[in-house]
């Protein structure tokens, strides 16, 4: 005979959560009602669609249609704000943007900003990149050894990846300044006061290490699981033969870390392309044009120059989402086919 189950709950409480919980059963009764007429109308299948609805409509009004609106204010001209009182000029925004007699030199494009601001992304992405990519790299090494504290160091590398790009920025930004704190830290050494950020060559530098400094503790974390994700007994094998540790490194753990090195690299591309937070904190766009990127170009010509052309940065930003997308289809391409030869191994 089975045992009466007895609620140790008073009654008093019991009342109480039955009554707190009555709106909550009429409420979800009442859904459940549509809920279950559209089942048996388009079947379990079907109820997915019910799920995705609000998602796909908060991603149609907040990124399908800006989308689409962007692009229809890159085929119009003017100044002005709202269609209705923009002119229609078809391609006109995408023949002055490549109305040049040689891409190499900016000064001889119609569009010579947008020139320059594309010719300064492809250098500081060569260099970011290249640096994120070493850095990281070093430091999901380092933290993947047996470090005392090693959960603090890990900490310690990721913290910065958890501030705003703005308070990056302005941190560095008070650094560097001429009564900065580098500067401060110098003097005792005999240099005088000097202003980082007004020189091309060192504005240029600092902007590639603030923003390596900023981003590099998430790529190092994707290394770092790729890291602990390799077979310890490998290196036990490779110890035993007495292999040196350059040889184990470029024959066990760089290519099987290639899948999240490949993940790595575009990623870092795809954020150099659209750096704009802590380096316009940081320098402005200057000295001059030097460290002006395109997202700066696109926010300026769109937004805070007198003489603002919505309908020219919408193309050049139509242009720079092209690059986007290509970059991530090399991404799916290079997934799937490092998924393709995991299965055949």
């Amino acid at each position: 005979m089975a045992e009466k189950t007895v609620s140790s709950e008073p009654p008093a409480k019991a009342g109480l959560r039955q009554a707190l919980l009555a709106p909550v059963r009429l409420v979800m009764g009442m859904i459940d009602i549509p809920m279950r007429a559209w089942q048996k109308l388009t079947g379990l299948s079907g109820m997915a669609g019910v799920f995705l609805a609000p998602n796909m409509l908060i991603f149609s009004i907040f990124v399908l249609l800006p989308l689409v609106i962007n692009f229809i204010y890159s085929t119009t001209s003017g100044g002005a704000i709202f269609l209705p009182n923009r002119s229609y000029v078809g391609a006109e925004q995408y023949r002055i943007l490549f109305d040049c007699r040689s891409y190499l030199d900016p000064s001889t494009c119609a569009a010579d900003t947008f020139w320059a601001a594309v010719r300064n992304t492809a250098v500081f992405v060569v260099f970011q990149v290249s640096a994120m990519l070493v850095a990281a790299l070093a430091t999901a090494l380092i933290l993947n050894r047996e470090l005392s504290n090693r959960g603090f160091w890990r900490a310690v590398f990721f913290f910065p990846v958890l501030l705003s790009p703005v308070v990056v920025g302005l941190i560095w930004k008070w650094i560097l300044q001429r009564e900065g704190l580098l500067n401060y830290a110098l003097s005792p050494f005999g240099f005088e006061p000097f202003s980082w950020l007004s020189d091309r060559f060192w504005a240029f530098f600092f902007a590639v290490f603030v923003s390596v400094w900023a981003h590099m503790g998430f790529y190092a974390l994707i290394l770092l699981a790729g890291l602990q994700a390799i077979p310890r007994d490998l290196y036990e094998a490779a110890a035993m033969d007495k292999a040196s540790p350059t040889r184990i490194f470029r024959r066990i753990t760089l290519p099987l870390l290639m899948p999240n090195l490949i993940v790595v690299l575009v990623l870092a591309l795809i954020r150099a392309v659209q750096i704009f937070d802590e380096v316009f904190v940081l320098t402005g766009g200057g000295p001059g044009t030097s460290t002006m990127y395109i997202t700066q170009f696109i926010y300026e010509t769109g937004f805070a120059s007198s003489l603002r052309n919505p309908g020219l940065a919408s193309a050049a930003s139509i242009l720079m989402g092209i690059v986007l997308v290509i970059l991530t289809l090399v991404q799916l391409a290079a997934s799937s086919r490092n998924e393709k030869k995991g299965k055949r191994l």
